[in-house]
């Protein structure tokens, strides 16, 4: 998968928290999010072999690349409802949240949707506990809860149907992305960063069942040491259902 140069992957789900935390990503990487007037960093340009276009570019902004973090598993499970654990049929309790990762190809002026793009999420639950994983604290090897992927429309979109995220020690309430356009091909391109939330809304959801009984300790996303390197850049905006949340998340791909 091509990626930044310099920029770490962590694929060792035996680091700790907070030596994930030591290896928070560095620099900024090939992704754009829709709808900003910012320029393209020169440093982008160069790196993809191209002069600065100062004029007539894309309508995005780059976004961060963040940690990949010790987490990720590459279970390949293909759904968009990912609350269910798959082992036993249960369901995790929390705000619901309907997310919408819209993917877009940006190539010299233009900027359209990418169709086809593999989209991973996956995130703690309520009480901050991962699936499939074994951490000092927990052992779920074999549970698949909050874990997924879907493949992007022919609009760029791939939805998911998850939980307002809960948190854990060191770190503010995120959730993990990894885009993949050519998941079986080494020549595919791969980006790997987290999706932040605004902190005075966590707060009103985790002053409710079932994270309230987590009790204090949350940390905000300025005491985050990754989320400091660009996740302002990340923060999704929600807005509130019936039933829960949904947020769509434009984010672009900067493709040779």
């Amino acid at each position: 998968m091509n990626r930044a140069a310099g920029t770490p992957s962590i694929t060792d789900r035996r680091l700790t928290r907070r030596e994930a935390l030591r290896l928070a990503a560095a620099g900024a990487a090939l992704l754009a999010g829709c709808g900003s007037e910012s320029p393209l960093p020169s440093w982008l340009s160069k790196l993809k072999g191209r002069e600065r276009r100062t004029s007539a570019r894309p309508p995005c902004i780059v976004r961060p690349e963040q940690t990949e973090g010790p987490y990720f598993v590459d279970d390949r499970l293909n759904r968009s409802d990912i609350r269910t654990d798959p082992s036993d049929g249960t369901v995790k309790d929390g705000a619901p949240l309907e997310l919408a990762i819209r993917v877009h190809e940006i190539r010299d002026k233009d900027c359209a949707p990418f169709p086809g793009a593999m989209v991973d999420v996956w995130h703690c639950d309520a009480f901050g506990v991962y699936s499939d994983v074994r951490d000092r604290s927990f052992d779920t090897r074999g549970k698949k809860f909050l874990r997924g992927y879907q493949m992007t429309d022919s609009d760029g979109t791939a939805r998911f149907l998850s939980i307002y995220p809960g948190w854990y020690s060191d770190r503010t309430v995120h959730v993990h992305f990894k885009i993949r356009t050519s998941p079986e091909s080494q020549r595919g391109f791969g980006f790997t960063s987290q999706i932040y939330f605004d902190d005075a809304l966590t707060g009103r959801i985790h002053s409710r069942a079932p994270y309230a009984a987590k009790g204090a300790g949350r940390i905000m996303n300025r005491e985050d040491l990754i989320f400091l390197d660009g996740g302002e850049d990340l923060i999704l905006p929600l807005t509130r259902k019936a039933d829960g949340y949904a947020g769509t998340f434009e984010i672009g791909l900067v493709m040779g």
